[in-house]
């Protein structure tokens, strides 16, 4: 019982103090990673880590990935990118040249970077704004460095991987042409404004972890985010059931549609 309410006490401080809502995402998995993390770093209660985290950046920052579990690799899913590559950027550079999109929750960059090989392959990453953003601000230095390890890079495309990345012993980094591309920046999803009018958001694996309550607000930013007739692609594990309540309709699998007014 003393276990528990320690729990929502540091619960209610990290929202205090960050606005980050831990209460957003589902409780059980949540404490199981904290609670490994807390006495990994030999802190007796919550209360003792929260205070600690405060002091300590380095800490901060290991709590935020923990939180946010920052796996991630290029081309994840293979075959999904290629529909993204052969069908839906195809079809959006045949109507305008001048895209607007956006990977959310962007983790260390992999996926935005992916996004941009992509659109520079089209013929249109000059043109196209491209967004990226994370609530933890350890990850995005991560992904403005742009330098990663060899297993990030297993699913690229040999085309891709010649010609935008250099290769250092282990580490593989990304073209600068790229890295001026992407606008990267800090936001927490659940109580942060969006921006609008985007061609195509990108947001996978993420909302595993939150609650149906905060999945039912974050699908409703997201469409309301898209222009008509813009694409949502969400993660594997993430179908949209009935996506006609937020205005979606599925396009693909793990894609869905805005749909025209």
């Amino acid at each position: 019982m003393e276990e528990h309410k320690d729990f929502l006490l540091f619960v209610k401080k990290v929202k205090d103090y960050t606005s980050i809502d831990l209460a957003q995402y589902k409780e059980a998995q949540m404490k199981r990673r904290l609670t490994t993390l807390r006495m990994k770093k030999g802190y007796a209660t919550f209360a003792a880590f929260f205070e600690a985290m405060t002091k300590d950046k380095e800490l901060f920052y290991e709590f935020l990935d923990r939180m946010t579990i920052n796996v991630s690799e290029f081309w994840r899913n293979p075959n999904r990118w290629e529909v993204l590559e052969q069908r839906f950027l195809p079809e959006m550079v045949r109507k305008s040249r001048k895209l607007k999109c956006w990977s959310a929750a962007c983790s260390t960059g992999e996926e935005p970077y992916t996004l941009s090989m992509i659109l520079s392959e089209l013929g249109v990453l000059q043109e196209t704004v491209v967004l990226a953003s994370d609530i933890d601000e350890g990850a995005l230095e991560k992904a403005k460095r742009a330098v990663y390890a060899d297993r990030s890079v297993r699913d690229v495309p040999a085309k891709y991987l010649q010609k935008y990345y250099r290769q250092e012993n282990l580490t593989y980094h990304i073209a600068d042409s790229l890295k001026k591309a992407i606008r990267f920046q800090k936001q927490n999803l659940l109580t942060d404004p969006f921006d609008t009018q985007f061609d195509l958001i990108i947001c996978r694996n993420v909302m595993i972890y939150f609650t149906e309550e905060a999945k039912h607000l974050l699908y409703h930013k997201f469409a309301k985010a898209l222009k008509p007739g813009g694409i949502l692609f969400v993660g594997s594990t993430e179908q949209i059931f009935s996506p006609g309540q937020y205005e979606l309709e599925p396009a693909d699998t793990f894609f869905y549609r805005k749909l025209q007014s």
